[in-house]
């Protein structure tokens, strides 16, 4: 075991990869994960990094320095936003880094720095790249331009509020306009939370306390869903946002859009509107899968 060292450790991974796998086959979309891994490869070796594993369709690298790690992440979504679509499907990654003391044990690196960049990946969503309030200021000026405070959020195995940045790798007009709507975003009060479950409607607002959702007859919102643990997970204020807790046996589906993830004693801010599944994916519950709306208002 090496003594601790600082070091930037990154997570990417391919986003949507089960609805590629589901849409053009086995063998095409393992063939577009490799090219994927191998782009993300390359780019780790140029900016002197080195990649220490893969898993399935993720890699974890590591780097010298911040700077290092955010110009790695930024080329690898640059490089891979150019390849070509599969048919309807635009391959994507999301990636998360983070900088801080790591331990290295017959070639793999463990410690919180490697948790938290974890986290970070898992926050973000395809075509983004997530990281850290200590990482950015570990940064030089210049590149700290390029990243914009998103809000401090809640990360598994932390005490405390994890301040939390997106780094601007887009250099185009459309970027300006994302930028400008997130701005316009963050500013809009989340008023309301409108849910709809089989015909039963709520909705929650900044005074509502912890929604609790489950099979349990003394939940807040009663699952009939034979997946659902008796107290699945919970929906709870958090600032500004609507976050959702995962606190189940089998996990809690969030689709938004096409994009689905799975919740295993996570956490999720809730954006826009979409689907909750309980125990079983949004698609397989149909009926069983709560629909979730947020109302904002200037």
């Amino acid at each position: 075991m090496s003594s601790p060292a600082e070091l930037c450790l990154l997570f990417a991974d391919v986003a949507g990869s089960t609805r590629l796998y589901e849409t053009v086959g086995d063998a095409e979309a393992l063939r577009a994960v490799e090219r994927c891994l191998s782009v993300m490869r390359r780019v780790t070796e140029s900016y002197r990094g080195r990649v220490i594993k893969t898993i399935g369709d993720e890699v974890m690298c590591a780097f010298a320095s911040a700077e290092a790690g955010m110009q790695a992440a930024s080329e690898m979504q640059q490089r891979i936003s150019e390849l070509p679509p599969l048919g309807s499907i635009q391959l994507a990654i999301r990636v998360g880094f983070h900088f801080g003391p790591v331990v290295e044990v017959d070639g793999d690196l463990f410690g919180d720095t490697v948790n938290t960049a974890a986290r970070m990946a898992g926050l973000a969503r395809a075509n983004q790249i997530f990281t850290t309030q200590a990482t950015v200021d570990a940064l030089p000026e210049l590149l700290r331009a390029s990243t914009r405070d998103l809000d401090a959020f809640s990360v598994k195995g932390k005490a405390n509020d994890v301040q939390v940045f997106e780094v601007i790798w887009q250099e185009n007009s459309e970027l300006t306009m994302k930028v400008q709507a997130s701005a316009q975003f963050r500013r809009a009060a989340v008023t309301r939370l409108k849910l709809r479950l089989q015909g039963i409607e709520m909705v929650l607002d900044a005074s509502s306390p912890p929604l609790v959702m489950g099979r349990e007859a003394g939940c807040g919102l009663v699952v009939r869903d034979t997946h659902a643990s008796r107290q699945h997970a919970r929906i709870e204020r958090q600032r500004d946002k609507f976050v959702l807790f995962d606190q189940s046996t089998n996990g809690t589906y969030l689709k938004i859009g096409n994009e689905q993830a799975v919740l295993r004693h996570e956490m999720m801010p809730l954006q826009g509107a979409g689907l909750i599944g309980f125990g079983q994916s949004v698609d397989d519950a149909g009926s069983e899968a709560l629909q979730f709306a947020i109302i904002t208002q200037e």
